[in-house]
């Protein structure tokens, strides 16, 4: 587990998790991610919600406010997660 914080108006590079799930709980904020093939599906959560990515999905989040940073608690299933994340790029067909 860890505390991921995404500034004001920021986002990740898109990606995928590999061979693990990861559980979010939004502490903070409101992000919208978009996931899947080309990043075209989209789902907004905000404080108190909960977000489940299973293995292989792409994704990517977006810190919609402009002021505030967004915070979430974040667990992982693999200890070695980070060297399971693969930069994913919408344009390319996966």
């Amino acid at each position: 587990m860890n505390l991921v914080v995404i500034p004001p108006g920021g986002s990740a590079t898109p990606h995928i998790h590999q061979h693990y799930e990861t559980a979010i709980y939004l502490l903070k904020g409101r992000v919208e991610t978009r996931y899947g093939k080309g990043l075209t599906q989209s789902v907004v959560n905000e404080a108190g919600d909960f977000l489940f990515i299973p293995p292989g999905v792409p994704h990517q989040p977006f810190n919609l406010s402009q002021t505030e940073t967004a915070e979430a608690i974040v667990a992982r299933n693999d200890p070695n997660e980070q060297e399971n994340v693969v930069i994913y790029d919408p344009q390319i067909e996966t």
